[in-house]
């Protein structure tokens, strides 16, 4: 078990028996630049990756999160990496994966070792969780531009876009991975992008990041915009081409990051934006996590003013603890971080004294019987104690790990529980002695009171 840099996330300020804080999403990483997609009623999340005490863009892969509830966000393991292309040299930076001919498409910017230039590059997979593998072998398109949004239209043609300091446009066939025609620039005029203020060469308030869709007749482009610190402003249009008309902020600049990328998507009737800040501890312009906002859009389609907070949005539905979850289904997380697990997935590892996790809405509904977790320990272990409300809340049961002799040497464990009815927020506080690593976790699983009939 290797021991990474770690970074202490501190402690958000909570009043008794109130939940802490769910933005941002993640926190055993740093994350940026998310590219949210709906598929087979869940939202998954792909992200950038900041490494640990960045100074600098060093980014080296790309991360994948996924939620049914849009508070509780399950971490997957790594779906790709510059490494997937044998003809990139560094920079893991804004992609966006789309859906299409049942497999899946991630289009992604990174550095062409070759001419030292920035290029689009596409990975494939079969799986929304990849692993993605290079789709054509070399670069789609190479104009030394970043940031790729994907769309396809309601005809069934798909679009890609990209660009800073410029905008541009190809027309995808429909294998996704080679396009008809010519590379297309879209003019950047004041009435479509707006107006920059002491412009330093950029009239117009369009910068990076672009997100393109359409909703109902409407043609939306996102962008960060404003450089720098950045804001995110969007424009419309009646076609996937324009002309595009200036709509107005989105977001201020705000979150301690001098850059912001917008994601926007609808999912259980509503709608949600997704953005970047430097909001973790130890965070700011390259060591991003990733945030989400839900919103409502203006009858006429205009998008309003949206501010950054903590607590992000409501939750949809209930989590149910008598199926199998995997720990690394997290809504907030102390200390923690997670690693590969021999069985599959990942698991939580890296596991000190004092560290939590917390899952939200956890719906036990009359009570529950039993807890088991699958863990491993190449320490003398420790436990699991189970809180509701917040982890100094009522202790409903205390799981006993013992060494197993390696941390993936997995072993199931089970405690009784008692007190834990309704629906409340689940944290796992993690305890044991000394200073070392205590155990790994990689799933849980209540159990409730058998129901007999009356005869």
């Amino acid at each position: 078990m290797a021991q990474p840099l770690l970074v202490f996330l501190g402690a958000m300020i909570y009043g008794s028996g109130v939940s802490r804080a769910d933005n941002p999403i993640v926190q055993t990483i740093y994350t940026a630049d998310p590219a949210p997609l709906v598929y087979d009623g869940r939202v998954y999340l792909f992200t950038g990756h900041d490494e640990d005490g960045s100074t600098t863009y060093d980014m080296r892969d790309w991360r994948l999160f996924s939620t049914a509830d849009m508070v509780n966000w399950q971490h997957h393991s790594t779906p790709m990496a510059v490494t997937t292309f044998s003809w990139a040299a560094a920079n893991a930076w804004a992609g966006q994966v789309i859906a299409r001919n049942d497999r899946f498409y991630y289009y992604v910017p990174v550095t062409n070792s070759a001419t030292g230039s920035m290029a689009i590059g596409v990975g494939v997979s079969d799986s929304i969780t990849g692993p993605f593998v290079d789709a054509i072998g070399g670069p789609l398109v190479e104009n030394g531009q970043i940031d790729p949004t994907v769309f396809i239209d309601d005809d069934g043609q798909a679009y890609l876009y990209w660009g800073n300091p410029g905008l541009w446009y190809v027309e995808l066939n429909h294998d996704m991975i080679s396009y008809n025609g010519s590379i297309m620039q879209i003019e950047l005029t004041t009435d479509g992008f707006g107006v920059r203020p002491n412009s330093s060469g950029r009239i117009t308030m369009f910068e990076e990041g672009p997100w393109a869709y359409k909703r109902n007749d409407l043609y939306y482009m996102i962008y960060a915009g404003n450089c720098c610190p950045e804001d995110i402003r969007y424009s419309t249009g009646p076609s996937a081409t324009g002309p595009w008309t200036y709509g107005d902020v989105i977001m201020p600049s705000q979150g301690s990051s001098f850059t912001n990328h917008p994601g926007i998507i609808d999912f259980g009737n509503k709608s949600y934006f997704f953005y970047h800040n430097g909001a973790l501890p130890g965070g700011g312009g390259f060591t991003r996590s990733v945030a989400v906002e839900s919103f409502v859009y203006n009858p006429d389609g205009a998008i309003p003013k949206i501010q950054m907070t903590t607590d992000g949005p409501s939750q949809v539905s209930s989590l149910d603890p008598y199926v199998r979850q995997e720990a690394v289904t997290i809504a907030w997380s102390e200390g923690i971080k997670t690693e590969e697990s021999s069985e599959g997935g990942l698991a939580i590892a890296f596991i000190n004294h004092g560290d939590y996790v917390k899952v939200k809405g956890v719906a036990f509904g009359d009570g529950a019987t039993s807890f088991t977790a699958r863990v491993a320990s190449e320490s003398n272990g420790g436990n699991i104690e189970l809180h509701l409300g917040n982890e100094t809340g009522p202790l409903v049961g205390n799981c006993s790990v013992i060494g197993t002799g390696g941390w993936q040497k997995w072993v199931t464990v089970t405690c009784p529980v008692s007190g834990a009815i309704g629906t409340n927020d689940l944290f796992f506080l993690f305890t044991g002695t000394g200073s070392g690593y205590l155990f790994n976790f990689s799933w849980w699983q209540f159990a409730k009171a058998a129901a007999y009939k009356l005869l």
